[in-house]
């Protein structure tokens, strides 16, 4: 969608998004619980729900795998980003192409306001998490959790993805961020307003895991 207008849309980035988690939980889910996001790992360590030992092992996981998937994108669109940008990599202006490999809040959105929305989104996609896997209440029908959690992810971002690019997940938008860092975009990924929900200082110990506890 950023370098040429007719190959996406916002539906299309987030329907992209929605089912690329759906494949990821067919892929780790009988593994790993499918965890792909390190504020639902915290979430699940603070409620007792496993151990936290394995804390810092699934997010060095989730990171890396990140990392090298934004490694992998850059390397597969390397000569359309050179050329929709004119070889220079930019975070802002009209030919900016550092958003593909994370999120930035938009001119209108004040950091404070990012943050509160990433709280209520992450705390939505939590609690939502929750429902569709307790077998005490209305679960989804085995075999069929991952498309269901796919189209949650859909959901929340066509109805709430426009404020900060719902990041809600610290582990597909920080090891991103440091990899367009040193791939060229230069320290202006780490800019005070570009950390959006304070994806660099918040994420790890703040937006998303806060968020995660009311969802509960």
């Amino acid at each position: 969608m950023v370098l040429g207008d007719q190959f996406g849309s916002f539906l299309g980035v987030n329907l992209g998004f929605g089912f690329g988690v759906t494949m990821g939980v067919h892929v780790g889910g009988n593994i790993s619980g499918a965890h792909m996001n390190a504020a639902l790992t915290f979430t699940n360590c603070a409620l007792g729900r496993m151990s936290w030992k394995k804390f810092p092992v699934y997010v060095l996981g989730q990171f890396l795998g990140s990392f090298l998937a934004a490694a992998t994108i850059y390397c597969l669109f390397y000569t359309a980003i050179i050329d929709y940008s004119g070889g220079y990599l930019t975070v802002t202006g009209p030919t900016a192409t550092a958003s593909i490999f994370a999120t930035y809040l938009p001119d209108h959105m004040t950091l404070w306001r990012g943050f509160l929305d990433e709280v209520l989104v992450t705390g939505l996609l939590q609690l939502c998490l929750f429902a569709i896997t307790d077998k005490g209440n209305n679960p989804a029908l085995q075999g069929t959790q991952a498309v269901v959690i796919g189209i949650l992810v859909v959901i929340i971002g066509v109805s709430l993805g426009m404020n900060t690019g719902y990041a809600i997940n610290p582990s597909r938008d920080l090891p991103p961020r440091f990899f367009s860092f040193l791939a060229g975009w230069g320290t202006q990924v780490f800019r005070w307003h570009h950390l959006l929900s304070l994806h660099w200082l918040h994420h790890p110990t703040g937006a998303p895991d806060v968020g995660e506890l009311p969802g509960v």
